[in-house]
């Protein structure tokens, strides 16, 4: 009775539409979108794991670095030999990169030979097979008259599993492909060959890289569509690459820049990831093989395969009945009867259903019309369940690239290469509608690759050279800003030099400048005070209290325009007195004659405590008829002119004393003050005996033993002392700045420089043709901006990439990955270099304080200010590094300013009130 219900129950089975019963008897090989979303967030679970250091070993996808750190970017050019090992024969050929006037603009011009490789020599010895490859590269320089006047670049594709320790070096994984020579696994394949040219002899070969088939394929794409930084293999077998961030890669040492990364996808679900997605099928065709239980993805996808799956449904539909009436031919029961290229012609649009009916009688099997539509829609759903994994997979992929780049409408370019990509008439058009239906929002793009995987390899070795010439040339330009011990030293001793020479007379190119202040704060200071701090575009008024040794601040902050800036000096000082009267209006202080400190922050001369003469502008400021007049005689005279308000201005002090005092009043060892911001300068406590130049009746008393020297250290250099060590970019920024060889040290050192200075040199790079493809922007040439700011930005983190990408943006500059390493270095070169010659001068600054007070080792502290020293994530640490090896027998602290000098000129106006009540 049961005999006659299944018989009855398949026989209604066989009336059905036969593409609906082949759907349900392969249910499970339909994925929906869902399912393939699912297992792409898998894949790319498995990448993250497969890219840490942590969980690579236990990673089924190893995702492997190949060394190959960029694209083309369509500059490459050269003639280049290349080896294309990975079958029964090999190729050796000469490839030409824009070398010749016939080819077309960014063209490649290739010559071949095949060379067949012995059957013996897949089963002897390395050195026999390599031997092999060195003479017939010999034959193919002598045919196509090669001459060895000068050494030629080759490049090396080897389809073996490898690890790439370098780009020029492949560490040979297994052999397959029914190679088993002894001697090489593990070895170097790059050094066996190097070993057997050099035996060959006659012949001058630098190999430069060794790639696979999926790398080449992405660089071949790649030369003619920039945007293509994934390569993908859809053959015999089945791979994926793709550019990855090289801070996500922890086998390759940096952080800067990317990486082409071999997945090896084929080994996805090795560990049991898609077992919910394998059938009986996939684990007949995996115990079957020679190697169960490895590859498994590679198993469900690739063209050796797919044509086994579709035998093994079909068998199995046959012996339940659903096919052929239930008859079973032998040949339909042996393996590999069935090729990939059986399951393509099935697929044909106007030709399938005939070659199917063909396909089945060669098997022995007499096929009804529903017979052959059903065994047609097998191979669809085998083929279209190999498309939609792919699929998945490089959604994985392309999501990866998108999340690394911190954007979600992607514009990319997949270079794509293997038979049943271009041989399967449907399969391509599957592929990338189910990518695109993934990841609607990527724009996606898929190139063939024409001229294999040779082609590819050449580029590789063209990219390299191209990099290799390119660095070589920006670290020279960049080592003019590397200071070693002896320019060190030299800095040190010219500052030395310079302090010394300003203590005992006016014509030092360190000013040396006598600031009247002869104490630090002891913390009794008491009462409300009002500071002004001039220092650069901003003018800020403050109202400081001190009680019981605590402070409360207030302050505004108002902008200095740029015409007051460079405008007339009444102007400016009117500027300023109206920001006072606001401020006071502000705090209901107007009518009040509150006793003030002025922090003016240029270079003056004091002949008292309360006076200045100003010496000259600085930091971008020219306003006229201030140099050589007492800049408080200008404010007071500004405030009386506007006669709404009356102060009583008791200190002028310079924005290093300010700093010095604000620190002193936390820290009592603190005796040197130092800004590194807009501008660059120090201040320090130095003994009055020493200060020759000073008049004995400035009201010295004398109990006063010290007094705050301005050292105005940014005129360093004006004298020419340092030009041992001025490059042409330093050279360009002086000769276009406000004030023409002068401030010398300044203009190496402050934040009102450094970008200039890297924007000279990003524009040198540029014209050279070693940045942007050499496309000077006008943005680019435009002085100023670069700004300063954008050094501790590009500088800041591990995103460095991205912001200096959006910065080049904003520059009109489209910079490729290569172009921002290259930005963030010439920054960390000024930068550094800016921070080593501060160190300088302050070692020489403490070593002197040392010697003077006959010490053999001094604890100092330093109060510090600026942008620079606070935002720069480097300049600080560099500095300390630099003091503590130019100054081994001083102990330096550094205590950054919280309130700026703006509190310090309040506690000076104490200090000097406090005196005057005495």
């Amino acid at each position: 009775m049961l005999a006659v219900h299944l018989v009855s129950f398949f026989f209604s089975k066989l009336q059905e539409d036969p593409t609906k019963k082949v759907d349900r008897f392969l249910h499970a090989m339909r994925l929906q979108d869902d399912q393939l979303i699912d297992i792409s967030k898998r894949f790319l679970a498995e990448m993250k794991k497969g890219l840490s250091a942590e969980s690579t070993a236990a990673a089924a996808v190893k995702m492997l670095p190949t060394h190959v750190r960029s694209t083309p970017d369509g500059s490459e050019k050269g003639q280049f030999l290349a080896l294309d090992l990975g079958g029964s024969k090999f190729k050796v050929l000469r490839v030409k990169v824009r070398e010749d006037v016939g080819i077309r603009k960014g063209g490649v011009e290739m010559e071949e030979k095949i060379y067949p490789i012995p059957k013996e020599l897949h089963v002897g010895r390395a050195a026999e097979l390599f031997d092999h490859v060195s003479e017939s590269l010999k034959d193919f320089l002598h045919e196509k008259n090669i001459g060895l006047e000068k050494r030629h670049p080759l490049a090396f594709t080897f389809s073996f599993p490898c690890e790439h320790p370098s780009l020029d070096q492949g560490l040979l994984v297994s052999w397959c492909k029914n190679y088993k020579i002894r001697g090489l696994q593990g070895k170097d394949v790059v050094q066996a060959l190097r070993q057997s040219i050099g035996r060959a002899g006659d012949m001058d070969v630098e190999i430069l890289a060794m790639v696979g088939d999926t790398v080449a394929t992405m660089m071949t794409c790649g030369f003619d569509d920039q945007c293509c930084e994934v390569g993908l293999i859809i053959g015999t077998g089945t791979n994926a690459c793709y550019m990855e961030e090289l801070r996500h890669i922890d086998l390759v040492e940096g952080d800067e820049g990317r990486m082409c990364v071999n997945t090896e996808w084929g080994a996805f679900g090795d560990d049991g990831a898609l077992d919910d997605h394998i059938t009986e099928f996939d684990r007949d065709v995996d115990a079957a093989s020679l190697n169960p239980g490895k590859q498994t993805f590679e198993k469900m996808i690739s063209g050796m395969y797919l044509g086994e799956l579709v035998r093994l449904v079909v068998l199995k539909m046959a012996k339940l009945g659903l096919l052929f009436d239930g008859r079973v031919s032998d040949a339909l029961r042996t393996k590999g009867k069935i090729t990939t290229a059986d399951v393509a012609a099935m697929e044909e649009y106007r030709n399938g259903l005939n070659n199917t009916r063909n396909i089945l009688a060669h098997l022995h099997l007499d096929p009804s019309p529903d017979d052959c539509i059903a065994v047609q829609h097998v191979s669809t759903i085998v083929s279209f369940r190999s498309s939609n994994l792919v699929a998945a997979g490089l959604a994985a992929i392309l999501t990866r690239i998108g999340q690394n780049r911190n954007v979600r409408g992607l514009r990319i370019t997949v270079g794509v290469d293997g038979t049943v990509y271009k041989t399967h008439p449907q399969y391509p058009k599957r592929l990338h509608k189910v990518v695109r239906r993934l990841l609607p929002e990527c724009q996606v793009r898929f190139v063939l690759s024409e001229s294999g995987s040779s082609k590819g390899a050449a580029l590789v070795a063209a990219v390299a050279q191209r990099l290799t010439s390119q660095r070589r040339k920006v670290d020279e330009a960049l080592s003019l800003f590397t200071l070693n011990q002896q320019q060190l030293q030299l800095v040190k001793s010219r500052m030395r030099e310079g302090l010394e020479a300003g203590l005992k007379s006016k014509g030092s190119s360190v000013k040396m400048l006598p600031s009247f202040v002869y104490h630090t704060p002891d913390g009794t200071e008491y009462g409300k005070f009002l500071a002004l701090d001039l220092g650069g575009t901003n003018f800020r008024a403050m109202l400081v209290r001190f009680k019981r040794q605590k402070s409360r601040l207030y302050h505004k902050i108002y902008t200095i325009p740029l015409e007051i800036m460079q405008g007339t000096g009444e102007e400016l000082f009117d500027h300023l007195a109206q920001c006072v009267c606001d401020f006071l209006d502000y705090m209901g202080l107007k009518k009040a004659r509150l006793p003030a400190g002025f922090t003016f922050s240029f270079p003056c001369e004091q002949s008292g405590v309360d006076t200045g003469t100003l010496v000259s502008w600085t930091k971008g400021f020219k306003a006229t008829d201030c140099e050589g007049q007492d800049v408080v005689s200008m404010l007071r005279e500004a405030i009386k002119r506007r006669n709404e308000f009356d102060l009583d201005i008791v200190a002028l002090l310079n924005d290093t004393v300010g700093t010095m005092m604000s620190c002193a009043y936390e820290d009592p060892q603190c005796e040197i003050g130092m800004i590194a911001g807009t501008g660059s300068n120090l201040c320090y406590m130095e003994q009055l005996k020493n200060i020759e130049k000073i008049k004995e009746d400035s009201g010295i008393t004398r109990t006063d033993t010290e007094m705050c020297i301005n050292t105005e250290w940014g005129g360093l250099g004006d004298d020419r002392c340092l030009d041992e060590i001025i490059t042409p970019y330093d050279a360009e920024v002086d000769i276009h700045s406000v004030n023409p060889g002068k401030q010398r040290f300044e203009k190496l050192t402050s934040g009102m420089y450094l970008g200039e200075i890297v924007r000279q040199v990003l524009l040198d790079l540029t014209r050279r043709g070693l940045l942007f493809k050499g496309n000077v922007t006008e943005t680019l040439k435009t002085p100023g901006i670069f700004e300063t700011k954008y050094l501790s930005q590009i500088e800041s983190d591990r995103l460095a990439l991205l912001q200096v990408r959006s910065i080049l943006q904003h520059l009109g500059l489209r910079g490729t990955c290569d172009d921002s390493i290259v930005v963030k270095e010439v920054c960390g070169a000024v930068s550094r270099r800016a921070a080593q010659l501060c160190g300088a001068g302050m070692a020489a600054v403490v070593d002197k304080i040392r010697e003077d007070r006959r010490l053999e080792r001094l604890s100092i502290t330093v109060g510090v200010d600026g942008a620079l020293y606070k935002l720069h994530p480097h300049f600080s640490q560099v500095l300390k590094e630099t003091v503590k090896v130019m100054a081994p027998q001083c102990d330096v602290t550094f205590l950054p300013s919280e309130e700026g000098s703006g509190k310090g000129a309040a506690l000076i106006a104490a200090v000097v009130r406090q005196k005057q009540e005495m």
